[in-house]
């Protein structure tokens, strides 16, 4: 079983951050996911041209070397050993504004690949060397350190910049496999495709939910009802945490809804001992377990149960209501098109059509 390229970059697409801050600019590569390196390459390109045109953001950096006046704190021994002072010199240490900053970096790292994903187009890698000219020379930061720029101050007219730089270096596909156009089906362990499920599937929601009224939160931590315990209970008792929670005070005038989604990058059922196809236990319980838990919060409010997978192939799409909870388990099919996939992704969230 292998799931297409163009699907694993849909999800990337949905997992990012460009798409939370440009989604409304983005919709040809939902519907044509091929294009998305270059879309979102030109995005880059568009940005990086502007912070050419009307100056790279600057950042400060230690240094330390002989200057012909004094700046920041002077280094007595330095300047006495070199005999500095004959020459009209003084060693000193200080902060220098330098355009390479990791921001940068990031965007110059992201050119470059795009000049590989798009070999046809020359400005790319143009645009590269013209960072390199102005300075931008350190290596790439790693992807982890883009949420703390996001959340710098002074670079706030970079966050676009940023974000399509981040997605079009996390355009790789985690397989050590070469070359080929299909992802071979990843193991249960494959962390990796198993988080970019789950942050595809808030980023999705968030998007087309928003402006809609729905409030989407991710990772939302739960805590028990607890009315008793012993004292070193708290010390052992697990926590909860919830993929994603979609809430609306009143859609279509149809009461409050809360939903708890539940993401797994696992197939939806297993052979049991008594029949050919079963659900997971353990799942049932967990997400028994997310809407129990709150269930005196909000009296008037149920909590809706949402165990989403993704298939390939495969399509399961059932509910059931366990005191007073509805829980439904629905399939998402990563070898369909992108239009089909993005109307799973909506239908698992549907109100039920069927009469109690």
């Amino acid at each position: 079983m292998q799931i297409p390229i163009r699907n694993v970059w849909l999800l990337q697409l949905y997992a990012s951050r460009l798409y939370r801050t440009a989604g409304t600019g983005l919709v040809a590569p939902e519907e044509n996911p091929e294009d998305l390196p270059d879309l979102v390459a030109r995005i880059l390109a568009e940005q990086v041209t502007v912070r050419l045109h009307t100056g790279l953001s600057v950042g400060f950096q230690q240094t330390t070397r002989a200057t012909h006046r004094v700046r920041g704190r002077i280094n007595v021994l330095p300047t006495e050993r070199r005999q500095l002072l004959q020459r009209g010199q003084v060693n000193c240490t200080f902060d220098e504004i330098v355009t390479d900053t990791a921001a940068n970096r990031l965007a110059k790292a992201a050119l470059e690949r795009a000049a590989v994903l798009i070999p046809g187009e020359p400005k790319y890698r143009s645009l590269a060397l013209q960072l390199g000219a102005a300075g931008v020379h350190g290596p790439c930061p790693p992807l982890s350190a883009v949420p703390a720029m996001q959340r710098q101050r002074l670079l706030t007219r970079d966050r676009m910049m940023i974000a399509a730089a981040e997605l079009l270096l996390a355009l790789a596909i985690p397989t050590t496999e070469s070359g080929g156009s299909m992802l071979p089906l990843p193991s249960l362990e494959d962390q990796y495709l198993r988080r970019l499920f789950e942050h595809a599937a808030y980023g999705f929601y968030r998007h087309r939910l928003t402006p809609a009224g729905w409030t989407v939160t991710h990772g939302q931590r739960l805590s028990w009802n607890v009315t008793a315990a012993s004292g070193g209970m708290a010390a052992i008792l697990p926590g909860m945490q919830l993929d994603v929670v979609l809430e609306h005070p009143s859609p279509a005038d149809a009461g409050p809804r809360r939903i708890v989604i539940d993401t797994k990058f696992t197939s939806i059922t297993k052979a049991g001992h008594y029949r050919t196809a079963t659900l997971a236990s353990g799942y049932v319980y967990q997400i028994y377990a997310y809407l129990m838990s709150q269930d005196s919060d909000e009296p008037d409010t149920r909590s809706e149960g949402l165990m989403l997978h993704p298939s390939v192939g495969e399509h399961v799409d059932e509910e059931v209501v366990i005191q007073g909870h509805r829980i439904r388990f629905a399939t998402v099919n990563l070898v369909a098109n992108a239009r089909t996939l993005a109307e799973e992704l909506l239908t698992a969230i549907s109100p039920s059509t069927e009469q109690d």
